[in-house]
């Protein structure tokens, strides 16, 4: 397994950055590679997304969601990947949006790719993407207030 942190400060109220990041099938306006995410139901997404030229498709079950705090997932089938994006209020209108990514390379491209830095790169790309879509709208495109509580063991 590899992981990946980064972080990105928006010029946002942490309830707009969070907001936003509930939008999950506007995904593809900022990250790279990312070509469709169709939220099935309040816990379940399905992706589709392509890296190095390889198309790959998954689900992915939120596991945990605290309005304007975290959003954490992991997938459900196929390579593993799990992670959490957490929001910190830095005052009334910036925020540290950090994503933290665990995966499993799958493959030699995939493999060379991490340890090249590729995923890396992406993800700390994807944040600026971020940061530049929802500063130049100033406003969420939607919102999901609801809770997902991690079950306790």
């Amino acid at each position: 397994m590899s992981t990946v942190t980064e972080s990105v400060d928006v010029a946002v109220p942490v309830r707009t950055a969070y907001d936003q990041w509930t939008q999950f099938e506007e995904f593809p306006s900022f990250m790279e590679g990312v070509e469709e995410v169709r939220q099935v139901d309040d816990q379940l997404t399905h992706w589709r997304v392509r890296m190095a030229g390889v198309t790959r498709e998954f689900d992915a079950r939120i596991t945990e969601q605290l309005p304007d705090e975290r959003v954490a997932w992991s997938s459900t089938g196929g390579p593993r990947q799990a992670g959490v994006v957490t929001f910190h209020r830095l005052d009334a209108d910036h925020t540290r949006v950090t994503a933290q990514m665990d995966f499993d390379p799958q493959g030699m491209t995939e493999n060379v790719g991490d340890k090249a830095g590729v995923v890396t790169h992406r993800v700390k790309g994807d944040l600026d993407r971020f940061r530049q879509f929802i500063e130049g709208r100033n406003d969420a495109t939607g919102s999901w207030r609801g809770e997902i509580r991690r079950p306790q063991p």
